[in-house]
């Protein structure tokens, strides 16, 4: 089929790699601009934008699709079909309408629980049982349009959002290129998303990250494996030379109780609202790598008793 493909980060890179792979006709890719990263702060194509280069496609990075030039650019790729993958950018009616076969999405939640940004994170957050990716039409509203194919994966004991998300990657790809497989013969059929169970994930801000001791110790630890790696739970300490940040990059529920956030022994383990968490790897600020609770402890000389902000 001849596909315009829209994605932007490194969930969407496995897709676009098996469509090409697959021998569909990659007509345009179109991905978000080249941002400036790195301790040079230079500019930096996208996950996609990079495997696009070296697929030989032709890749367009507009500022906006809400243009009549936008809008006749994307209509002149004749595509049979689009498919959108953590595109980063709302897509109009003029766009939605312009393939023959409209607009596909690759979503990394079982809609409709999760509608929105972050929805891979939110699930291990809230401490969902399961997660997965659906492909569904796309239509005007977020992420409302009706599902043809889903693909389940269990979110298992401290399972982090880094690792769900690298879990659901090749998941999608599959189910993506199943769907493609399927429209093609005409054979894909779509069904929508039921009324009950309606839930957004909405974008992950700075200010959810600060670890909040008080709460109940299964929230904590989910709180951190859901924003691990990014942007990282952490608290505050002072460590020698003033209050220092610390990233909780994973965590799990403990036996344990005292005032929340005091250091109960030296493996790790911190009181909350009821019971405890052990904290089982961490990351300073300004340091590269990453300790065990128990090497952190040790290596920061904090004894039990030790008030962790």
């Amino acid at each position: 089929m001849r596909v315009v493909f829209m994605g932007t980060p490194d969930f969407a890179v496995p897709t676009l790699a098996r469509l090409a792979q697959d021998g569909h006709d990659i007509a345009a890719v179109y991905t978000r601009a080249p941002a400036r990263a790195g301790r040079g702060m230079s500019l930096r194509p996208s996950p996609v934008h990079a495997l696009a280069d070296t697929l030989g496609a032709p890749v367009l990075t507009p500022a906006t699709l809400r243009t009549p030039e936008a809008a006749e650019t994307f209509a002149a790729h004749r595509a049979d079909v689009a498919v959108v993958v953590a595109y980063g950018m709302l897509l109009p009616q003029a766009i939605l309408d312009a393939p023959r076969h409209g607009c596909l999405n690759l979503h990394g939640s079982l809609l409709p629980r999760w509608r929105g940004a972050a929805p891979i994170q939110r699930a291990v957050m809230a401490g969902d049982a399961e997660s997965g990716v659906g492909v569904m039409r796309m239509e005007a509203g977020l992420d409302t349009g009706p599902v043809a194919l889903e693909a389940r994966l269990p979110i298992t004991p401290g399972m982090t959002a880094g690792a769900l998300h690298d879990a659901l990657m090749p998941l999608g790809a599959d189910l993506m290129a199943r769907a493609l497989a399927a429209l093609d013969a005409g054979t894909l059929t779509f069904a929508p998303q039921p009324e009950d169970g309606i839930v957004y994930a909405r974008k992950i801000t700075n200010d959810e990250a600060r670890i909040d001791w008080s709460r109940p110790a299964a929230e904590v630890a989910n709180r951190i494996n859901g924003l691990s790696p990014f942007p990282g739970a952490f608290f505050e300490v002072d460590l020698g030379k003033g209050s220092e940040r610390v990233k909780v990059l994973r965590a799990a529920p403990a036996e344990g109780s005292g005032a929340p956030g005091t250091l109960r022994d030296s493996e790790g383990t911190v009181a909350c609202g009821d019971s405890a968490v052990r904290l089982l790897e961490l990351r300073r600020a300004g340091k590269g790598g990453s300790a065990s609770g128990a090497e952190f402890v040790r290596g920061a000389r904090l004894t039990p008793g030790a008030r962790l902000g």
